[in-house]
């Protein structure tokens, strides 16, 4: 059986075959039948491949990796864990969007500790002008769930509006978005390329008080994947602010 996910993958990323093969140092007509007729890569190829497209190996070979495997491949992506969001040093969610060289990405009800950092707000500007995409979601303040969940009510209302102000100064420069949801949130994701602060959710806990999960992406895992699928659902369900 062909493998179509390889297939999808190379045509996405505009690679041909041959292109594909001298990277990874294979002759085309073993990339072709690793396409055509489903066959299984060694799993330095698998690796190779995987980081060339940007994919997870996992995704183009399901069934390659065993169940071991890849438990034992996310495993290795938790660097470490907070039991408090208020444990995390202060410094690490600067080096978080610092590093990052393609994508930043928050998602939460209001951030408001972020927003209200000069220094943060700056440093994404900064990485805006470099051509790094950066997408903020918040949530509606029409809908405020996690206030509810908290019981803090109408201030969670109040905190995303206070959020948007001090995101008013970059709100419509190239390369920044900012979109409003009304998803119920189980965890809060801050991401810079393939590292991830999550921050779970507690019912009747502040998020403040909730663990956060520092987490990289190493291939053959899927935790870092499972959290960016969630981000891209929650963004695609999102309206643009002022729209």
């Amino acid at each position: 059986m062909a493998n179509e996910r390889l297939r999808a993958a190379i045509l996405e990323r505009g690679v041909s075959i041959a292109e594909l093969a001298t990277a990874i140092q294979v002759d085309p007509k073993t990339v072709e039948r690793w396409i055509t007729k489903g066959r299984a890569p060694y799993r330095k190829h698998r690796y190779a491949v995987a980081a060339h497209l940007g994919m997870d190996e996992s995704y183009l070979w399901p069934e390659a990796l065993t169940r071991e495997q890849v438990a034992s491949a996310s495993e290795s992506e938790i660097i470490t864990v907070y039991p408090h969001r208020w444990a995390v040093p202060w410094d690490a969610w600067g080096r978080l969007f610092a590093q990052a060289q393609n994508e930043i990405g928050i998602l939460v009800y209001s951030g408001l500790f972020l927003a209200d950092d000069a220094d943060i707000v700056r440093m994404l500007v900064e990485k805006a002008a470099a051509g790094v995409r950066v997408r903020i979601l918040l949530g509606d303040p029409d809908s405020p769930q996690r206030g509810a969940d908290e019981g803090v009510n109408d201030r969670m209302a109040a905190r995303i509006r206070n959020a948007l102000v001090l995101y008013r100064p970059i709100h419509g420069l190239a390369g920044v978005e900012i979109r409003l949801h009304r998803t119920v949130l189980y965890n809060a994701i801050y991401r810079g390329d393939d590292q991830l602060l999550v921050n779970t959710h507690v019912y009747g806990v502040p998020a403040g008080n909730a663990p956060v999960l520092h987490l990289r992406k190493v291939l053959g895992g899927d935790m870092v994947t499972t959290y960016v699928d969630s981000f891209e659902r929650v963004w695609e369900q999102a309206t643009p602010v002022g729209s």
